[in-house]
């Protein structure tokens, strides 16, 4: 599968986005109201996008999502409900890309990698995280 949405019941945790994942036209796999965007911008040879700004909008956001990729290696990845229950555990390889969007996560390299982590700032230190066993 090459995208593969992973719940606890209703609740969205993560999606998981293969390397083999391959487009053929422009699209965004997350709805338009998450806080974290993923999307896929294919484009012919000598394209151009126009030039552009972003604007300064300000956006009020609650969680911390977050956006790894797996530049090199193999990483287990368990992903548990809001409360702290395993719900699955997943293999991640080079090139794959997850999406943490709720609940917790936990991960084990099963070779040695390089991870790639997007996530929104500013970073405001351990008042971030609530570590369980």
């Amino acid at each position: 599968m090459s995208i593969e949405w992973i719940k606890d019941g209703q609740k969205i945790l993560a999606v998981v986005i293969t390397a083999e994942y391959q487009p053929d036209k422009t699209e965004f796999i997350t709805p338009p109201d998450y806080t974290q965007q993923i999307g896929f911008i294919v484009n012919k040879k000598g394209k151009t996008i126009v030039q552009h700004l972003h604007l300064p909008i300000e956006r009020t956001i609650v969680g911390t999502p977050e956006v790894l990729y797996i530049k090199s290696g193999k990483v287990e990845v368990s992903l548990y409900s809001n409360e702290k229950k395993l719900v699955v555990t997943k293999m991640l390889n080079k090139g794959d890309i997850v999406l943490l969007i709720d609940g917790g996560h936990g991960f084990k390299m099963m070779e040695d990698a390089v991870i790639m982590e997007i996530k929104q700032g500013p970073y405001v230190g351990i008042e971030d995280k609530e570590h369980f066993a």
